[in-house]
């Protein structure tokens, strides 16, 4: 599905041995691999993977100073997978993610070889973010029965007509089973906790909502919100982590209602093999554990002025914003909103097709 017009992008400091089990869905469609961290380290490839592997020299030597806006020794670097793809759609996973897996059943543990879902059927994640977007949306009134143009659904009584043509989906957010999504404190004290829960259900995130979006099973489409999916100024050199794609989210989500695009969240859900160190969390999300407590209230009150037409002319005006209400919490706010742009600017140069409007020359400092 799709094959001509998906990039699969992937972060990564290791060698992606991960791609053999992922080769029956992942061979026919074109990875854009960043590599993060040392860049004369040789990273290797399976065999029979068309894909393009970009280290941080390439990324200095295509973006030149604006090389600056993009991470460094973070998962946020795969942002630059984003700018460079030429494609309308964009699938992005992590290198620790698997489709095959222990499934829990009502028997117990079972093995697949390849991952099913409750009533057996194969589990294809991009196959079902690839439906997720092509689906419309629903974020103006929620219907109880989830997604109503999912296979056995309908709109259900008392759903408005008039609502029922939905909206454009922009984003497609995938869930995990096994190692869960979590914080370093609730890691902390969970240690051992693991998802076994399987809710076969797709749902739009109504308008006003935020999430905390995780990059790690994800997809959306690149042509209506891609300028909006910058994973922040995170990891070496800044004084947070970890909170790379929910920046993206909370920024994405606040322009997608605006523009009336739709996002969705549930299906697929892949297999996270791996917990990573909460002590090396904490250091990343100390920041962000006592920042968030303003920066969320921020993004649910942000109002995009009624001539923000466009995604990069929304991601300009938040920027302005996040300069003003967020750069009086921590300088690093204004150095974040001086990299949106920056990111704006080199998005428009590498996609000029896709740049409808041009980022002002002066900045307020």
């Amino acid at each position: 599905m799709l094959k001509d017009e998906l990039d699969i992008v992937i972060p990564t400091i290791r060698n992606l041995d991960f791609l053999e089990m992922w080769r029956p869905f992942f061979e026919p469609y074109h990875l854009i691999i960043v590599q993060d961290g040392d860049p004369a380290k040789t990273i290797k490839v399976p065999e029979g993977f068309d894909y393009e592997l970009y280290n941080r020299n390439d990324i200095n030597e295509i973006l030149g100073p604006k090389a600056s806006c993009i991470s460094f020794k973070d998962s946020a670097c795969r942002c630059f997978g984003y700018m460079v793809s030429k494609k309308k759609y964009i699938f992005t996973i992590d290198d620790d993610c698997f489709v095959s897996f222990l499934l829990s059943l009502s028997i117990g543990w079972v093995d697949r070889s390849v991952a099913k879902d409750p009533s057996g059927k194969d589990i294809n994640a991009l196959e079902q973010h690839i439906k997720n977007l092509l689906s419309p949306s629903t974020p103006f009134f929620f219907n109880t029965l989830y997604d109503p143009f999912a296979e056995g659904a309908d709109f259900v009584r008392g759903y408005p007509f008039s609502l029922r043509e939905g909206v454009p989906t922009a984003v497609s957010h995938g869930l995990w089973l096994n190692i869960p999504d979590y914080d370093a404190p609730t890691q902390l004290v969970k240690p051992l906790e693991r998802n076994t829960r399987y809710v076969n259900a797709v749902f739009t995130i109504p308008k006003g909502t935020l999430f905390p979006m995780c990059g790690m099973n994800l997809a959306f489409d690149r042509e209506l919100v891609g300028p909006a999916m910058y994973f922040g100024l995170m990891g070496d050199g800044q004084p947070i982590g970890r909170y790379d794609d929910m920046w993206a989210g909370w920024c994405t989500k606040v322009i997608c209602d605006h523009l009336r695009l739709g996002v969705k969240t549930g299906l697929p859900y892949i297999w996270h093999s791996k917990a990573s160190n909460p002590f090396v969390n904490l250091k990343k999300e100390y920041n962000g554990i006592f920042w968030q407590e303003e920066v969320i209230p921020f993004f649910q009150q942000a109002v995009l002025p009624r001539d923000c037409t466009t995604v990069q002319k929304c991601y300009i005006e938040l920027s302005k914003q996040v300069r003003e209400k967020l750069g009086k919490i921590d300088p690093y706010f204004n150095k974040l909103a001086d990299a949106m742009l920056t990111w704006i600017e080199a998005w428009d140069e590498l996609n000029p097709s896709l740049a409808p409007t041009a980022v002002p020359n002066g900045r307020q400092k």
